[in-house]
Parts: structure tokens; C-alpha cells; sequence
């Protein structure tokens, strides 16, 4: 299926639309924006009595069915989208519900912004940011966005940088030992914090021009404040979303849409989290590198990773999922590491590969670029193989069965995405 190009619509037309609509059903790309979006819309459905549906897929169709009215959320499709393209859609998502005379959650709102690369207050979130900073829920400060207390869990963990401690705890913990902080941080404790997190990314080995403007979005947070507000910052809050949205799906709609989520609840959402950007750092420095003309291959092995391992925290023997984790891989590598505008991560035993671009990011310096259409060259080049492709303009992905592949492998479909790019 090819992306859409139509205009977003005005927040007043779809808000109409919503407040006259019998059913609605919500259907979510899988990343943190379009989660925090749709969560906000289902909220706004809760309060004036409209009965939805939410879910999420990498790709999603809307199915109406019957009487309802299908939103899609995070790609352009069908005719109610919110696409998430120029701005993210948890903005639009924010006035659409405004505009059904409902007060949304501003610190979701925010998340969802800071997950689609943005920061608070830019790309059309200042109504948001007014809207928490006059309720006290947010607070900027000093430091960096983690979305737990304990330092080291969260720095290794995390997914908006790419350190050399990164999917390590304790070696995490040493790096922090190393600057001596106090128990209790003040603002003077936060900037030391910041500037070991801004000069370990900048200063790691292979880290490419673009690390030092995409480590920003971490630094300086907003801390968020009430009991009601999940995790300790809007960016790490957002981490834990973009995450949840591939690894746990429904824990990432429910931490959302709830308004005060219960501690078996959080703790769920920070264990999925943290398995999940493990798995991906971990990954990373185990994987071989190869940069071709317009793009950088980082090729991992997802299924032969038992999770056990370096930091001497719990972990299992189950491998990680490399479906929900090869996205945030190809990202950590756009980002951090790739002096090319696409970057792709591939496990082949799996049969899968991920891709991102520059072209929709917003925290690399060429973020302005023009969006190579990431999801319709998955599509064309997994059609050449025999697989399946999907994604939007910035983002894609490519699943490949061998047992039952006929025109070739992932191996294949990567040969054919680098021709389509």
C-alpha cells in the first residue's frame, strides 16, 4: 500500500466528525507519537461518552466496519488520519480533543512530541507546554530525560542516546562513580549529569556528526510532578512509550490512556522498557557494519541473544523479539552512529530488517531533508522476494519467510531496498 500525501485535516472537522460518530475505532503506527496520540483521543472519546476501540500495527488499515468511524493515527490513510507528518500527531491529536470541549492530558501530549524527535513548545506543542506549565505538572530542569530514579538503570537503558555504557548497568554505574554525585541531585548534580551523557556520546567511537545534535533532546528535561505522571521526566515517559508501542503494545495504550496508572502498571511498563532498550544496545555492540553508497547495514543477531548478560541484572534465556526491537536498532544507528541519511539494521536468521532516515527525524542536523519514502521502498523491495514491507515516509521494515519464500531472502530483500534507495 503506497503512503498518502492529503492534507492533515483541521482539528474543528474531525472533532466534528468524532462528536457525532457512534463507535470509533483507533488504529496506531507502532512508535511513541501515534500511541500518545491516539491514547488522547481515546481519553477525549471516555469523557463525552463515545465508545472506541484503540489498537496498534506497524501498518495499519482502517477498518471501520458497520456504523463507526476509523481514525488512523501516525500514517496517512483512509479518510480520518492524523499522519504525524510535519508535526507529531500527538499535537494535532491535543487540539482535536480541545476541540470536543475536553481537557487532554498536556504531559502525554508532550510525550508523544518528544517521541517523534521533537521538543516541547516547537512543531505546534506550545499549547500543550502552556497548558502543563500553568497546571505544574512539568518543570525544566538541569540533567537528562530518564524515566527512572536509579541513574545507571536508566542511562543504560535509555534509547534517546547511544553511549559506549549503554546496555551495560554497571558499567554505567562506574561512569557515574567517576564524577562523584550526591545522593540527592540538585541542579549543579544534573548539569555534571548532562555534560558526562553529552560528552560520552559525542567523544564514543564511531559516534558521527549528527550524535551531537540528536543527544539534545535528552538533555535539559522536563521533570514532570504529581503522582499521576508515570515515569520522572516527559522524555523519559516518552522512551518508555516508543518502546512499549513495539514491545508491549498493550501495556503502552493502557499506561496512556490511564490517568493514574498503578504501580503494577508502571512497573510494568519500566520492565518492558528496560528488556527492550538492553536488548537493542546490546545488539549494536555485537553487530558487523557496512556502509554503502546513501545508506549504513548493521547486521545483528536478535535470535541467537539469550538477554542474559553484562550488567549482572536478571534477564532470561528468551531471545529478544526482533521484530520490535531491529526499529529502535536502525534508529540508535541513524542517530549515533550513520554518516549516511538511511540507516538499516538486519537480523537474518530472523528474516527481518528495519530502516530509518533523516528525511522525518528531527534531531539530526539535516533534519530538514526531504523524507526518501522509507515505507514504499520496504514495500517495493520486499515485493521483488516474496515478503512483506511496511512503514511511512521515514521509517520501514521488511519481514521475509524462508521456508516459504519463493523469490528470495532477506538478504535478497536488503539488496533490493538499497537499489529502491
Amino acid at each position: 500500500m503506497t503512503e498518502a500525501t492529503s492534507a492533515t485535516p483541521a482539528p474543528d472537522a474531525l472533532a466534528g466528525v468524532l462528536a457525532d460518530a457512534p463507535f470509533v475505532r483507533l488504529v496506531a503506527t507502532d512508535d511513541g507519537d501515534a500511541v500518545a496520540a491516539a491514547a488522547l483521543l481515546a481519553r477525549a472519546l471516555r469523557t463525552v461518552g463515545t465508545p472506541f476501540q484503540v489498537r496498534v500495527s506497524r501498518d495499519p488499515i482502517p477498518d471501520a466496519g458497520d456504523d463507526a468511524v476509523a481514525v488512523t493515527v501516525g500514517a496517512d490513510r483512509g479518510p480520518h488520519a492524523i499522519p504525524g507528518t510535519g508535526r507529531p500527531a500527538s499535537t494535532d491529536a491535543f487540539a482535536i480533543a480541545r476541540a470536543l470541549g475536553v481537557d487532554p492530558d498536556p504531559v502525554v501530549a508532550l510525550a508523544g512530541v518528544v517521541a517523534a524527535g521533537s521538543v516541547p513548545g516547537t512543531d505546534g506543542s506550545g499549547d500543550a507546554l502552556e497548558a502543563a506549565e500553568r497546571a505544574d505538572r512539568v518543570r525544566r530542569r538541569p540533567g537528562v530525560a530518564l524515566p527512572t530514579v536509579d541513574l545507571a538503570d536508566g542511562l543504560a537503558a535509555s534509547t534517546l542516546v547511544r553511549m559506549p555504557y549503554s546496555g551495560d548497568t554497571e558499567a554505567a554505574r562506574a561512569a557515574l562513580a567517576e564524577i562523584g554525585l550526591p545522593a540527592d541531585l540538585d541542579d549543579d548534580a544534573h548539569r555534571r549529569l548532562a555534560s558526562l551523557v553529552a560528552v560520552d556520546v559525542a567523544d564514543a567511537e564511531g559516534a558521527s556528526a549528527r550524535a551531537a545534535s540528536a543527544v539534545e533532546r535528552a538533555l535539559r528535561p522536563y521533570a514532570t510532578a504529581g503522582d499521576a505522571a508515570p515515569f520522572e521526566t516527559v522524555g523519559g515517559y516518552a522512551d518508555a512509550l516508543d518502546a512499549l508501542a513495539r514491545e508491549a503494545p498493550g501495556t503502552g495504550v493502557a499506561l496512556a490512556l490511564d490517568a493514574e496508572p498503578s504501580d503494577e502498571l508502571r512497573t510494568a511498563a519500566l520492565d518492558a522498557w528496560r528488556t527492550h532498550g538492553l536488548a537493542a544496545h546490546r545488539a549494536l555492540d555485537a553487530a558487523t557494519t557496512g556502509r554503502y553508497d546513501g545508506c549504513l547495514v548493521v547486521r545483528v543477531d536478535l535470535t541467537g541473544d539469550g538477554s542474559e548478560g553484562g550488567d549482572g541484572s536478571e534477564g532470561g534465556d528468551a531471545a529478544p523479539d526482533a521484530a520490535a526491537v531491529l526499529p529502535t536498532i536502525a534508529r540508535l544507528v541513524r542517530d549515533f552512529r550513520s554518516p549516511e541519511p538511511v540507516s538499516i539494521a538486519v537480523d537474518e536468521a530472523a528474516g527481518r530488517l528495519a530502516a530509518a532516515s533523516t528525511g522525518g527525524g528531527r534531531a539530526a542536523d539535516d533534519a530538514d531533508a526531504e523524507p526518501i519514502g522509507l515505507g514504499d521502498a520496504c514495500r517495493s523491495a520486499a515485493g521483488e522476494v516474496g515478503g512483506d514491507g511496511w512503514g511511512t515516509a521515514d521509517r520501514g521494515g521488511i519481514a521475509v519467510d524462508e521456508s516459504e519464500a519463493t523469490d528470495g531472502d532477506i538478504t535478497g530483500a536488503l539488496a533490493a531496498l538499497r537499489e529502491a534507495l
